[in-house]
């Protein structure tokens, strides 16, 4: 199992050049690769490139490019580009993120995600092995039949180092995550149990070589009980906050590893602006779980856990420099 760090988005008022500055002391770690996200904020494109300019050996992911703020011939240049850029380490994560960005932020209909996804990923394909461009889908249609009649199937013009730049998807939902088993090269999971993910995945339908590479929250500290606790925030903002209610895919994947009540109740207090108490109904076994939480000899222990249940690289999610450390150490 490799381990990645994490970057995710600069938080409201800071600059990511202080995730950068992580990154770079990952790859002295000897981390595999580190991973930009983007909301509607910092994009993860940028953040990458400047990365990659001052890295020799780092792997560039993006967890993830939204799938709605980039045309795919748009998202295939900067594949191309950055993969040119950094001599073959860019690794492409795509999502299609909520229905609340998608509609709220960059304008479109929330449609049919699968669908959506599914030609996505064959144009982006297409396009990186310089196949003429055609596709008459029921999400995309190039050239546009109804327009002008003036576009014509074009063929990209650089010469890309690869003719396959791994393509991962984040996906939530059972028919999303079979989908990323069928069409991808890897799958970016979040609340990932090393004990119950089997039971809530599809995990048997993943092939050969298929990368499996979850964000998990980190963080060293000497008082177990003080560690869950900072990261209850966190979790509580994903499944009481992201997503409207009855319409939230965090708060569904915490009710499907069993935390149906606590799932409804976290989603109340949130939605009422009480976010206070309803990070403190996040349960401790929850956290103990889906993170890395404790001394370095805890975490060291509960690596293995990851490293049994088909991770293929664990992604350090942290902002803290110390734990970036320990879990690099705990890792060899």
């Amino acid at each position: 199992m490799q381990i990645g760090f994490y970057m995710g988005y600069a938080q409201p008022g800071t600059n990511p050049l202080e995730l950068l500055e992580l990154a770079r002391e990952a790859e002295a770690l000897g981390y595999d690769s580190a991973w930009a996200a983007e909301a509607w904020g910092v994009d993860a494109i940028t953040p990458l490139a400047w990365l990659g300019a001052q890295t020799t050996t780092l792997k560039l992911g993006s967890a993830i490019m939204q799938i709605p703020g980039r045309t795919p011939a748009n998202a295939a240049m900067t594949a191309v580009t950055l993969d040119l850029l950094s001599g073959g380490r860019f690794l492409m994560g795509l999502g299609t993120s909520g229905p609340q960005v998608v509609e709220g932020w960059h304008g479109q209909t929330w449609g049919k995600p699968l669908g959506k996804t599914r030609e996505y990923v064959e144009i982006v394909r297409a396009i990186i092995r310089r196949e003429r461009l055609e596709h008459h889908g029921a999400h995309y249609d190039i050239p546009v039949q109804d327009g002008t009649g003036l576009g014509k199937p074009l063929k990209l013009m650089a010469r890309p180092l690869r003719s396959a730049i791994p393509i991962y998807l984040a996906a939530i939902g059972p028919k999303a995550v079979e989908q990323a088993f069928e069409i991808a090269d890897g799958w970016l999971p979040i609340f990932w149990s090393p004990e119950k993910a089997r039971d809530v995945f599809p995990l048997d339908r993943a092939r050969d070589g298929f990368e499996i590479a979850p964000a998990v929250p980190a963080l060293l500290s000497d008082d177990v009980q003080a560690g869950r606790d900072a990261l209850k925030e966190y979790y509580s903002f994903y499944i009481g906050g992201m997503g409207a209610r009855g319409q939230n895919f965090y708060n569904d994947l915490f009710a499907r590893y069993g935390y149906e009540a606590e799932a409804r109740e976290i989603q109340d207090l949130f939605l009422g602006g009480k976010q206070r108490e309803a990070a403190g109904k996040v349960p401790d076994a929850f956290v103990d779980e889906v993170a890395l939480v404790g001394p370095v000899e805890r975490i060291r222990d509960r690596l293995a856990a990851w490293r049994e249940s088909g991770v293929t690289t664990l992604l350090v999610s942290t902002r803290d420099a110390s734990t970036l450390r320990a879990v690099a150490g705990a890792a060899a």
